[in-house]
């Protein structure tokens, strides 16, 4: 998996490609953990992401969390249709902000 952090003013989008799974569910959360401080909105650029296994559903979860109690948003975009149907089945579609 890769991970593309753009950060201007105190918006921040990460861009993912590849696969969002045990494996690299670690990597994306330490990217996160320093890079959180200041930031009021994070978008999550998904489109080129193929897969998200549920260890990454509990960093998005986890990172929703820790946004939104700063009083920030957290946007979702571009997800796949395989994605979308993970979102769907274990109702994330209810609990993050997708477009």
């Amino acid at each position: 998996m890769t991970i593309q952090k753009t950060t201007e003013g105190s918006a921040m989008t990460v861009a993912l490609a590849g696969r969002l799974d045990t494996v690299t569910a670690p990597e994306l959360e330490a990217a996160l953990a320093d890079s959180l401080a200041g930031i009021n909105q994070l978008v999550f650029d998904l489109s080129g992401l193929d897969y998200i296994s549920s260890a990454g559903l509990r960093v998005l979860l986890a990172t929703h969390k820790a946004v939104g109690s700063g009083g920030g948003e957290m946007i979702v975009r571009g997800a796949n249709e395989l994605v979308m149907e993970v979102f769907e089945v274990t109702g994330f579609t209810d609990i993050l902000n997708l477009q």
